[in-house]
């Protein structure tokens, strides 16, 4: 196996004088730790250090090789989505943030998700009204392209939205909520 999946402890590497052992379809017991290899070798299966931790050690009887197969397997199925980031200010002019929402637009026609945030610079925050309705007006001006992941939300001096290209099942009542707002 590749050194990723190195950081569980198999069959002989576990150290431990007692083990508690779970797998599907067995009971959970303590054993000693002969008696657990001896148990999972007789259902062909491997005995797999899950948490280390606890006393006493949890370990499950289970077909490793099975298992780092299937990992590899669901990894390579999930889709890549990357999340592009564009900054706006509160007090954008209009000709900014058209280029702005012409890049979200691209963006979003890659399959890409964007974040658009606001950065409160000093006593900009206490316009956060402002900041808000300029986040509001790029969901007005993206709607065909994309659906509200995230609506306008608060983190420390950001305001932002989390954008997602649209897909067969979209979000349709998270939209029109926003839409309200505007």
């Amino acid at each position: 196996m590749k050194n990723k999946y190195k950081t569980y402890k198999i069959n002989s590497e576990i150290k431990s004088k007692e083990v508690r052992l779970v797998g599907d379809n067995m009971e959970s017991k303590v054993y000693t730790l002969q008696k657990a290899l001896q148990i999972a070798q007789t259902l062909a299966l491997d005995l797999v250090e899950i948490n280390p931790k606890a006393t006493p050690t949890v370990c499950k009887a289970m077909n490793w090789p099975k298992y780092c197969y299937n990992l590899k397997k669901n990894k390579i199925k999930q889709p890549l989505i990357l999340t592009k980031e564009i900054r706006l200010t509160s007090s954008t002019n209009s000709h900014d943030l058209s280029f702005k929402i012409e890049k979200a637009k691209q963006l979003l026609r890659l399959n890409k998700k964007v974040k658009l945030y606001i950065f409160f610079k000093g006593r900009s925050i206490i316009y956060k009204s402002l900041g808000e309705q300029m986040l509001l007006k790029c969901i007005k001006l993206l709607s065909s392209f994309m659906k509200v992941e995230i609506p306008p939300r608060m983190d420390g001096k950001k305001m932002f939205i989390v954008l997602s290209p649209i897909s067969t099942n979209t979000n349709e009542s998270q939209n029109t909520q926003i839409k309200k707002k505007i």
